[in-house]
């Protein structure tokens, strides 16, 4: 996944993520970089979606 992508699963911004990924230390490593940016595995940016974020309440 790219900053795109990440911002799009989370809801917030590619500044945001930015901030995420530069600041919260619990979150993923990148797997690389390419020329349009880091990328991240999927799967690691899902389990850290899951462990970081609490589920949103159905009835808001």
């Amino acid at each position: 996944m790219g900053t795109a992508e990440i911002a799009a699963r989370l809801g917030v911004s590619r500044v945001r993520v930015h901030q995420i990924v530069t600041t919260d230390p619990s979150f993923p490593e990148p797997l690389d970089e390419i020329k349009a940016g880091k990328i991240w595995r999927a799967d690691d940016v899902e389990r850290w979606f899951a462990e970081h974020r609490p589920p949103r309440d159905p009835a808001t």
